[in-house]
C-alpha cells in the first residue's frame, strides 16, 4: 500500500512538474505571439567585433508568430528599386530577389535555452526550404531580438552573428 501512495505521490509531482514547464513555455508563447516590425538588423563579425547593416540602414520587415505554431518572415533592404515598367526586366527582377529574403513553415519554444527554432517548410530561393533555424530570443517589453547562432554569412562568406530587433504592431 505505501508503494502504490508513493507512486502516485511521484507520478503526481512530475505531472505537476510538466504543467508547471507547458505553462512557461505557454507564458512565453503569448508574449511572442502576433506581428512583429523590423526595426534593425545588424552582422556581427567574429572574432573581430566589427558590426554592419545587414540589407542596409533601413531594411523592412515582418514576422509573425502564430498561435498553430506557424510563423511568416519578409524581410526587404534598403533602397529597392520599383521596376521601371509594368513587368520587371530580368535584371531588375534579379535585384529585386537578392535584395529579400522570406520563409515560413513551423516554430518551436525553448523556455529554458531562450530560443525558438524555425522549421522551413517554403522560402523565397529555396535555399532554406527543410532546414531549421535556430535564433536566440531576448524580449524586452514591445521589443523582440532575435540572434543567429555563429554561422558563415550568406552575404559575405565571414562567420558572424546577426541580430535582428524586431517591435511589436499593435
Amino acid at each position: 500500500m505505501r508503494r502504490i501512495i508513493l507512486l502516485t505521490a511521484a507520478a503526481f509531482a512530475l505531472s505537476c512538474v510538466a504543467v508547471a514547464q507547458t505553462e512557461r513555455v505557454n507564458s512565453i508563447k503569448q508574449q511572442i505571439l502576433g506581428t512583429w516590425k523590423l526595426v534593425s538588423y545588424v552582422r556581427e563579425e567574429i572574432p573581430s567585433g566589427a558590426k554592419s547593416d545587414v540589407m542596409g540602414a533601413h531594411p523592412a520587415g515582418y514576422i509573425n508568430y502564430g498561435n498553430d505554431g506557424r510563423m511568416m518572415v519578409i524581410i526587404v533592404g534598403s533602397d529597392r528599386k520599383k521596376p521601371a515598367g509594368p513587368v520587371a526586366t530580368p535584371e531588375e527582377a534579379e535585384a529585386l530577389i537578392r535584395s529579400m529574403l522570406s520563409y515560413a513553415g513551423t516554430y518551436i519554444l525553448n523556455r529554458e535555452a531562450k530560443t525558438v527554432t524555425h522549421h522551413i517548410d517554403v522560402s523565397w530561393d529555396q535555399s532554406r526550404t527543410g532546414d531549421s533555424v535556430v535564433r536566440t530570443y531576448k524580449l524586452d517589453g514591445d521589443r523582440l531580438a532575435l540572434t543567429t547562432e555563429p554561422s558563415s554569412d550568406p552575404a559575405t562568406g565571414k562567420k558572424t552573428v546577426r541580430t535582428l530587433i524586431w517591435e511589436r504592431l499593435r
